[in-house]
């Protein structure tokens, strides 16, 4: 009980200061104002570049499977990147992770917290870029499934977010250069989970890695929900009911795989003294 309240304490701490530092860099005008051009503008180039290569722009049935897997993404960009970044930032630059890992709080808690500031300002950035597309793309988005759409959405952010931790576990072992850690998976995980195109176009190898990763199935789930169909032909045949199951499966595979890494990372830092190391360049 003692733990889940550091815990818990360390996740609402985590949560205020990630905000803080998300947004307090400029004036909240000027905030309110990238955090709408931003992600529209991230989804429009590909979009642009969509509507050069295929046929049938706008009215091809491809595209808001496309446009929706394209916008979820920020998800796993802010969700991998704010987690694993965190420990970069901290220790690097404000020179605070060390006083962190004394304070009366879990670090776990404390890293999801920072993750979970991440994923409100991504939440905003994929509201605004659904609406822009609803009211200016013309892509039609319905609730099939209310109940797919919840279970799925709370199981892929659960899954994102201990990856997280895990990449976070990494950051702790490496010098200052490990920021591109989190922005490489988040890339891998674009090409591998069917974001923008089905996995089946990929090579076997990269197809049944795809597979194995929950991400694939969260895409999945939330086109079925949003859209009514998916866009994989390899899980074509299979229940939401499947999708679900095989999503929780790999999630919690994924959760406890995360938390053994982070924890031996989290032992062979304290035993090298790297929670206090500043590479300084």
């Amino acid at each position: 009980m003692k733990r889940l309240g550091e815990a818990w304490q360390g996740f609402k701490v985590g949560t205020w200061l990630g905000w803080q530092i998300e947004s307090n860099w400029t004036e909240p005008f000027l905030f309110a104002i990238y955090s709408v051009i931003k992600p529209i503008a991230g989804v429009l180039i590909l979009v642009f570049m969509y509507l050069i290569v295929a046929q049938g722009g706008l009215t091809n049935p491809l595209f808001p499977q496309v446009f929706l897997g394209t916008t979820l993404y920020l998800y796993v960009v802010n969700a991998l990147s704010g987690i694993s970044w965190a420990v970069q930032d901290d220790r690097e630059h404000y020179g605070m992770l060390k006083y962190v890992y004394m304070a009366p709080m879990h670090l776990y808690g404390y890293l999801l917290g920072r993750g979970m500031a991440k994923t409100l300002i991504a939440t905003i950035s994929v509201l605004i870029t659904l609406s822009f597309g609803i009211a200016f793309l013309r892509v039609r988005l319905s609730f099939v499934n209310p109940g797919l759409f919840g279970i799925a959405l709370v199981l892929g952010l659960a899954a994102l977010a201990f990856y997280g931790i895990l990449l976070a576990g990494v950051s702790l072992l490496i010098a200052r250069h490990g920021w591109v850690v989190g922005d490489v998976v988040a890339g891998g995980l674009y090409l591998l989970c069917g974001a923008a195109f089905p996995i089946s176009l990929l090579p076997w190898p990269f197809r049944a890695l795809g597979l194995s990763l929950p991400p694939t199935y969260w895409f999945e789930a939330l086109r079925r929900a949003l859209l009514g169909k998916g866009l994989n032909p390899e899980l074509a045949d299979l229940p939401d009911s499947a999708i679900l199951l095989i999503l929780a499966g790999t999630t919690f595979l994924g959760i406890a795989l995360s938390l053994a890494v982070f924890r031996v990372a989290e032992r062979i830092a304290v035993h090298r003294g790297l929670l206090d190391m500043q590479t300084m360049y």
